[in-house]
């Protein structure tokens, strides 16, 4: 279980040092193309865990890949367990749109100066 005193979704809005590269003219396609790198990155990680967890456990004869299968979440503890994680992918997933959201909200710059960078993008 994670720890429920950090933030992901302000830990989603960190951003790297230096230009984003951009690949494409049009603003909107380079979103969706960052957006579904993003869940792409996050599926093959969790497909790989769950592998793992599922060859274990099975070769442990713990579990079989069948009741994996079959199961069905019978706690509320889960249910809320499963809903903060969905929030915090979520936020991954998003995290282009929020960040570009907040430059726009940037007082330091001008006008001009974001339509720039948006032109740019």
């Amino acid at each position: 279980m994670q720890n429920s005193s950090v933030d992901y979704i302000k830990l989603a809005s960190n951003k790297a040092k230096g230009k984003r590269p951009y690949f494409f003219e049009d603003p909107a396609v380079e979103r969706v193309l960052n957006i579904t790198m993003a869940i792409a990155g996050e599926l093959a990680v969790a497909r790989e865990r769950i592998d793992t967890l599922e060859r274990l456990l099975e070769k442990k004869g713990i579990v079989s890949r069948e009741e994996i299968e079959h199961y069905v979440p019978d706690s509320a503890i889960i249910e809320e367990e499963r809903q903060l994680w969905h929030s915090e992918y979520i936020s991954r997933v998003l995290r282009i749109i929020q960040q570009e959201m907040e430059e726009l909200q940037n007082p330091d710059k001008t006008v001009e100066e974001i339509a720039e960078d948006i032109n740019k993008m």
